[in-house]
């Protein structure tokens, strides 16, 4: 009783009662549909979403911190971590980002792998996307599908790295191995099945009333807001702008291929769905083309230089000066030139950039990575005012975000 007459004052203070007729409520940051730590403070009139706050950190690593504590080839399995759903395209990201600090190019043979690895992520990543998308608006067979075909694309990456979420597929300089006997054969066969099962899965959604009832007029971003917030990917293709940087600032083995930029001026949430959709049919055809380039390229899958990057294995096991030279680069770190480097990729998701800047040590003295998803979440509070509660279900899904390299 005495506990209770302590506790009085306190409730006095509230009030339930608001004048505007609003209602503030807390989406997440448990939420199941917000696909991570995402808490977001919506104000609601009625059902409607009158202002938005998305509130991030709940995931916060320090990632860019960790960076600068550790040697360049160290910091490389971290970058897995950050949008784990397609691990390759941050470690191809950060990789690329030394070598060109380096000076450093990768043999042919290992561009080629580090392509067929980038897209095989991209259509891992768009398959996550379908899958969860229709589970959050309530199509559930697409789901088991969706999952059923990417669990073929794992299967795939397993095959060559040993691992399914966290890759390390890449290394600074080059790739780690050349692909398994019968890598091949399995690659063309998942993109035989996949083809067909596209089909199906259009077939389940695109013409679908439900759906289009969910998705079209939904979440429209135009140009300018898209420009506004940095928005990159498929959130700035689907408002009219044919932005890719594997066209716009070319990289890799990309001039050399040839594939379109799939785009639409809608800016809703179904033509970003449809933007999807196409993509993993652009990345199957980038596949194709690399099988003849893979098989008219040497063996040579590091790049030769002795001052930053290890000998082979060979070399190592005969030759005194090489064994040192690698233990020192195990355990010292390479010591990159002084400058600084800006490198940004096309990842699944939109631009994923990495700054460093270098001293001469063994260590970055800065670093700051630029992920797309941090962008689209603050979009929302912008993006939600006007919808119902319901659509914000649909509008967070739709965007893509993984709070791996929201929350840095």
């Amino acid at each position: 009783m005495q506990q209770v007459n302590r506790l009085k004052p306190f409730f006095e203070n509230i009030t339930f009662d608001r004048d505007d007729n609003t209602m503030v409520v807390n989406f997440g940051p448990q939420h199941p549909s917000a696909h991570g730590q995402l808490r977001l403070i919506l104000e609601l009139q009625g059902e409607e979403v009158v202002k938005a706050h998305p509130d991030v950190g709940y995931l916060h690593r320090g990632m860019e911190k960790m960076g600068e504590n550790m040697i360049y080839n160290e910091f490389l399995p971290t970058t897995d971590r950050m949008d784990y759903i397609a691990s390759t395209s941050n470690n191809y990201g950060y990789a690329l980002a030394v070598e060109r600090l380096i000076g450093v190019e990768a043999p042919r043979r290992a561009e080629v792998i580090r392509t067929m690895l980038l897209e095989i992520n991209r259509i891992i990543s768009h398959l996550f996307w379908l899958a969860t998308h229709a589970l959050d608006v309530g199509a559930m067979s697409v789901f088991l599908y969706a999952f059923r075909e990417r669990e073929f694309a794992m299967d795939l990456m397993e095959d060559y790295c040993g691992a399914r979420l966290t890759h390390s597929a890449v290394r600074i300089g080059g790739v780690p191995l050349d692909l398994p006997t019968g890598w091949i054969t399995k690659m063309e066969k998942f993109m035989f099945i996949l083809t067909e099962q596209i089909e199906i899965y259009e077939g389940l959604l695109t013409k679908n009333r439900i759906w289009r009832m969910r998705l079209e007029d939904v979440g429209i971003i135009d140009a300018k807001m898209a420009r506004s917030w940095g928005c990159t990917g498929l959130v700035l293709r689907a408002t009219g702008v044919k932005w890719d940087l594997r066209k716009e600032m070319p990289y890799g083995l990309y001039p050399e291929l040839d594939f379109d930029i799939p785009v639409s001026d809608k800016g809703d949430s179904y033509a970003r769905y449809k933007l999807h959709m196409q993509e993993m049919h652009e990345s199957m055809k980038i596949m194709k083309q690399l099988v003849p380039m893979y098989k008219e390229s040497d063996t040579q899958l590091m790049a030769n230089a002795p001052e930053y990057i290890s000998c082979t294995k060979e070399e190592m096991m005969t030759q005194n000066y090489s064994l040192m030279q690698h233990f020192v680069l195990v355990t010292q770190g390479m010591r990159p030139p002084v400058g600084e480097i800006y490198v940004a990729t096309e990842s699944p998701k939109g631009e994923l950039g990495f700054y460093i800047v270098s001293d001469g040590s063994p260590y970055p003295y800065r670093m700051k990575l630029r992920a797309p998803s941090f962008w689209h979440t603050g979009l929302l509070q912008d993006l939600l005012p006007g919808h119902q509660l319901a659509d914000v279900v649909t509008i967070i899904g739709n965007l893509n975000i993984v709070f791996g390299e929201i929350d840095r």
